[in-house]
């Protein structure tokens, strides 16, 4: 019983301790409301630049029909990879992707094909690839290139 009292004054003092003092104030009551207010604009401010269209870096946009009867020339298990490389070449091709690095950009532009092409040339397996493909693509402002599909 003993040892029990004794921790219920040590875990009073130390909530004394721990509680502040009267005198002290919060930052709130110190500052007037103007200046609370300033996280709210910085809040905003942070919003704004993830409000940006993505119609704004759009430069370019084309609808394509790929063909891919090339793909069907190699032996069976080699076309699908061969169809996705025909795409990127048709793309890289006809959008004008440069293939150089200039003085100004530090990389080169960057062809992306997105998951739903792939699965759609990928649908009936490595041996089968469709005939021909509808794609919609985009460049950007720093000459990136993307391939969606067309229907989606």
């Amino acid at each position: 019983m003993v040892n029990a009292k004794e921790e219920q004054q040590t875990v009073q003092e130390m909530d004394e301790l721990l509680e502040e003092p009267e005198e002290l104030k919060t930052e709130q009551e110190i500052m007037p409301a103007e200046t609370v207010e300033e996280p709210k604009e910085a809040e905003t401010k942070a919003e704004k630049p993830k409000k940006k269209k993505k119609g704004d870096d759009i430069v370019e946009e084309r609808i394509y029909t790929i063909p891919l009867q090339k793909a069907l020339v190699r032996p069976p298990k080699k076309r699908a990879p061969r169809a996705m490389q025909l795409v990127k070449l048709f793309v890289a091709k006809h959008m004008k992707m440069a293939t150089t690095v200039s003085d100004e950009e530090d990389e080169l532009p960057q062809l992306i094909v997105t998951q739903e092409v792939n699965e759609k040339i990928w649908s009936k397996g490595i041996e089968k690839p469709p005939r021909k493909i509808r794609v919609r693509v985009t460049k950007d402002r720093d000459g990136n290139i993307t391939v969606h599909l067309a229907e989606a």
